[in-house]
């Protein structure tokens, strides 16, 4: 499990005043948020994924560099595609933002090249108020008695039972849909089939893309829709994708363990970059509050 104590410690003690951390940078590699952490003594970068119940360490990372890990049990691993038992480790040095942190069962997936040395999942968001300002590219980190999102929450929002993942309600012309909140995720919207039947665009695809998950990849179709309600925002012109016919995602899970019993409400889509690129998210994971806003030019 993520080590908090050490990283409120740090935030806070910097924080311009109490309760709020200063303004931190990060970078966008093709939608993913992207920041700068050392693993193992060896300078690197972590995307930080809301979608994902697990951290992770890069397969490519560990062939570069090799580093003396403490290897733990294998865990059997599902994501948006296919599922497959992977090796994780135990008592994982890193330095996040200056503080020293060790994590557990961090578990071994393909991230690309090995400049993307970890992922860092949903347990960072879930101590904090966090704000992420896409347009800027900057983030921080609240304590819950600072700002009172319970009212100022202007979305439907809400912590899974049985898994805590964040998800959102959002609007697709007359149909209300609820989809998993995934900064790791850079596309637009990606739906089940049936989900796609019902909005009327089987007939609408435009192209045709492989995706790839962190176990295997699948054929899916794209089409454009408008009129995307996140919010108090509409949104024209985004991209939903779904699989083809006989293909199939999870949809219900992002990088989890299998065998945990998960109660909730049923995710139907999965929510990523192109819709939040243009806003400035505040987003009580724990609490299940969330406020979108757009930001003013740094």
């Amino acid at each position: 499990m993520f080590k908090f104590i050490s990283v409120v410690l740090f935030f806070f003690s910097v924080s311009a005043y109490a309760g709020v951390s200063q303004w931190l940078d990060f970078t966008l590699d093709n939608g993913h948020i992207m920041i700068p952490v050392t693993v193992a003594g060896i300078e690197t970068h972590a995307i930080l994924d809301s979608g994902a119940q697990v951290n992770g360490i890069n397969t490519a990372f560990l062939i570069k560099h090799k580093p003396k890990l403490i290897k733990g049990q294998k865990m059997l691993i599902q994501g948006v595609v296919g599922e497959e038992r992977r090796q994780s480790y135990d008592q994982v040095p890193a330095n996040l933002f200056g503080a020293n942190i060790k994590f557990d069962d961090v578990v071994e997936i393909r991230l690309g090249h090995h400049e993307k040395g970890m992922l860092i999942g949903a347990g960072f968001f879930a101590s904090f108020v966090v704000q992420i300002d896409y347009p800027n590219q900057k983030m921080r980190l609240v304590k819950r008695n600072i700002i009172d999102l319970p009212k100022l929450k202007n979305i439907k929002f809400q912590a899974q039972k049985g898994s805590g993942r964040p998800l959102v309600n959002i609007k697709i012309g007359e149909k209300s849909i609820w989809g998993l909140l995934d900064t790791g995720s850079t596309g637009g919207l990606l739906v089940s089939r049936s989900v796609a039947s019902r909005l009327g665009l089987l007939e609408e695809v435009e192209r045709n893309i492989v995706i790839s998950g962190v176990n295997d990849s699948a054929f899916t179709e794209q089409a454009t829709t408008a009129g995307v309600e996140f919010g108090p925002f509409t949104l024209d012109d985004v991209a939903v994708t779904f699989p083809a016919d006989g293909e199939t995602l999870n949809l219900e899970s992002q990088h989890r363990t299998l065998g945990t019993r998960m109660r909730g409400r049923k995710v139907e889509a999965i929510i990523g970059y192109d819709v939040f690129k243009h806003f400035l998210l505040t987003i009580d994971y724990k609490g299940g509050h969330m406020h979108v806003s757009i930001p003013e030019e740094s």
